[in-house]
């Protein structure tokens, strides 16, 4: 998806935010088939806006944060680590790791298909791959739109993005009753009717 002679089949819009996610071609390292011993935690944090953090301070340079994001794995327990194949070390979370910061829409209906980047440079296609869900905000009572990008690792969407998916909110009539919700790479992805 990111090499040039498909850009230039890509919609104008979809390329060039493939080309701002600046991908290197290298791909993400394999760590749901590591298993090296855990080592231990370190004062690494990453917060609510996907900033990460070592001992208090922010990593200010995104080259290392997107070195530290590919080889970063959240675990059936819930907790994230940073994994080779020969460590594992514990990092905080305080809600995901990513945050998508820019979205493309394509196609209407059940032909629509969502792109999204995330502030690590993943692009990714809204799918049944990469299922989109909602959850409420327990801050505002607000909408919390979630992607899986990767195992068990999800972004969520920045305010922004809500409000531009927003408009692609459709309803539909599914075994006897209307459902709100959004198309894209042919599946409905439902808002919960108590979240709305």
């Amino acid at each position: 998806m990111t090499s040039g002679s498909d850009s230039q089949a890509m919609p104008a819009s979809l390329a060039a935010l493939v080309q701002r996610a600046g991908t290197s071609g290298k791909g993400i390292p394999p760590v749901d088939k590591w298993n090296p011993p855990f080592c231990g935690d370190i004062d690494m944090r990453i917060d609510r806006d996907g900033r990460w953090f070592y001992i208090g301070s922010p990593i200010g340079r995104e080259a290392l944060v997107r070195l530290f994001a590919s080889v970063l794995r959240r675990d059936e327990d819930g907790r994230h680590f940073l994994v080779t194949p020969v460590e594992k070390v514990g990092i905080v979370v305080e809600d995901v790791p990513f945050i998508a910061v820019e979205l493309d829409a394509q196609g209407k209906g059940v032909d629509q298909l969502l792109t999204v980047r995330t502030n690590v440079g993943d692009v990714l296609e809204i799918n049944a791959d990469h299922p989109l869900e909602f959850h409420s905000d327990p801050s505002n009572g607000g909408l919390l739109p979630y992607i899986t990008v990767r195992g068990r690792l999800k972004a969520r969407m920045s305010r922004p993005l809500l409000y531009q998916l927003a408009e692609l909110f459709v309803e539909r009539d599914f075994e006897g009753r209307t459902q709100t919700g959004v198309w894209s790479g042919g599946a409905f992805f439902e808002i919960d009717p108590s979240l709305l």
